[in-house]
């Protein structure tokens, strides 16, 4: 039999050492085709590029793993990969391994989840991984036996028509001198939190003469006490796993839009 094929793709860069991280975790699960952007998207979310011409680079080329670059958007990385790359059609598409975590209303702005989005757009099982650290050395090896035997039972048993997987990890605290004294405190399967960004715009002077601003802000989460959605599973140690749904329609909303916004002839 072939060995599963693997394509995978981030928001952080090709060279980040997350998607590294990622390669190294799953690389003796099949055969890996990374196509991922040649510098940093975040924020692109779904977004691929409709006026600006594309390029790939091969980037390197070893036993079992195939580097790319693409000038283009993370959802641009996966389109020219299945387009232009890939032999046959993937048996899974991982977002990641994304620095910073893409939980809550992140899930809508993120790259990462772009990648998995498409992927499961196209009928593809579809995973990211992501972590609450941005830092860009950040420690991703207690991820590994999870990410492991999730890209593993999802290779396996594959997932539901139409739902891709998003899984954050929390930043683990020491609790030792030892790596193998930090674990997480479990996995839990949530729902999306509801939060949003504040304060989202500094506004700076430049000294010739104009002003600037930089996006920042701060995140509030809207409902604290709620124990289960993805924001309090990372606020208290837990990898938090939340199924995503490419059908967005609010079924819930459709009886009274019905009955309040359709006009029927008499």
């Amino acid at each position: 039999m072939e060995r599963p094929l693997i394509l995978i793709s981030n928001d952080d860069g090709y060279q980040a050492k997350g998607i590294r991280s990622l390669v190294d975790m799953v690389k003796h699960m099949g055969y890996v085709i990374v196509c991922a952007p040649d510098g940093p998207r975040s924020g692109y979310a779904c977004a691929f590029s409709a006026t600006t011409p594309l390029v790939l680079t091969l980037r390197e080329k070893s036993d079992g793993v195939e580097i790319w670059s693409c000038n283009g958007t993370p959802v641009d990385c996966v389109k020219m990969a299945l387009h232009e790359i890939v032999p046959r059609r993937p048996d899974i598409v991982i977002g990641g391994i994304n620095h910073g975590d893409n939980a809550s209303v992140n899930t809508h702005y993120s790259g990462t989840m772009g990648v998995v989005m498409e992927g499961c757009m196209k009928h593809i099982p579809s995973v990211a991984y992501s972590i609450c650290d941005y830092s860009a050395d950040a420690d991703f090896e207690p991820m590994r036996p999870y990410v492991e035997r999730f890209t593993a039972q999802i290779l396996e048993e594959g997932l539901p028509k139409g739902v891709c997987l998003n899984i954050n990890f929390p930043l683990l605290e020491e609790r030792g001198e030892r790596r193998e004294e930090r674990d997480y405190q479990g996995v839990k399967v949530c729902r999306m939190g509801f939060g949003s960004w504040q304060n989202e715009v500094t506004k700076c002077h430049h000294p010739r003469g104009y002003d600037y601003w930089w996006m920042v802000g701060h995140y509030h989460d809207d409902e604290p006490e709620a124990t289960d959605t993805d924001r309090w599973a990372l606020d208290h140690g837990y990898v938090a796993i939340t199924p995503t749904r490419m059908d967005v329609t609010a079924y819930e909303a459709m009886e009274f839009l019905n009955s309040e916004f359709v006009i029927r002839n008499s």
